[in-house]
């Protein structure tokens, strides 16, 4: 009893931890919002799919977005040819280890890895750093070996030290996007890897939604029945 009461008192700073001593902003999340998953979409083909896979996921199934097969090939096929093709990366593996030192993680699953949370803070968090070898640094992911392929668009950030050893991120060269622009932009992008790690996700809600209802009905109906058949008993 002592080692489970233990394990509950550590649990929340487990959590902080698991974001690298990082408070994480929570992710704009929504799976019901088709018009941001389209976009995070865009956003994935246009900027993660040059280096990084999505192997479990195919182009097919983004029609489940509400796209249809030839606003998907004009529009998000860029690296494959077939419809039903996964969206696998171009990359060659030797230079992909060659240029990042190991060949970039398949992002299938990574919002399920990592958490949305962090990966929207992580993507928010690239910082101007001139000792890393890419040039950039992570507030999230120290020494982080990718570099802020998005930089152009977030714009440049450079690492204070405040009073007392705490540090912040500011902003020391605009980007093409606001501030609050492009963080919808990397929701946008979020909200679609927490998609596609579990497409399936939002009708499973609604269907354990749908059957909980129906349980809660029944049982009412239920106790109701017991109640009659029972009424007469002593």
């Amino acid at each position: 009893m002592k080692k489970l009461i233990a394990i509950l008192l550590l649990a929340p700073s487990l959590g902080f931890a698991f974001g690298g001593g990082v408070v994480l902003d929570p992710a704009p999340v929504n799976l019901h919002d088709k018009l941001s998953l389209q976009r995070g979409a865009q956003v994935f083909v246009n900027h993660c799919l040059n280096c990084h896979s999505a192997s479990a996921m195919r182009y097919s199934k983004l029609t489940d977005l509400g796209l249809n097969q030839g606003q998907i090939r004009e529009n998000l096929m860029l690296a494959s040819d077939k419809i039903g093709d996964p969206m696998s990366t171009t990359l060659d593996p030797k230079e992909g280890k060659a240029w990042f030192g190991v060949m970039p993680p398949d992002l299938s699953l990574v919002a399920r890895s990592r958490g949305a949370d962090w990966l929207y803070t992580y993507l928010r968090g690239f910082y101007r750093d001139p000792a890393a070898k890419s040039g950039w640094n992570n507030t999230v992911f120290p020494n982080v070996g990718m570099p802020h392929v998005l930089w152009e668009y977030q714009g440049s950030q450079a690492l204070q030290v405040a009073d007392k050893g705490a540090t912040k991120l500011v902003l020391d060269g605009p980007g093409k996007l606001a501030p609050a622009e492009y963080d919808k932009y990397v929701g946008d992008l979020v909200n679609y890897l927490v998609y596609m790690g579990e497409p399936a996700r939002a009708k499973r809600v609604q269907i354990g939604i749908v059957v909980m209802f129906f349980l809660a009905v029944f049982f009412v109906i239920t106790v109701l029945l017991k109640k009659e058949y029972w009424k007469d008993v002593r």
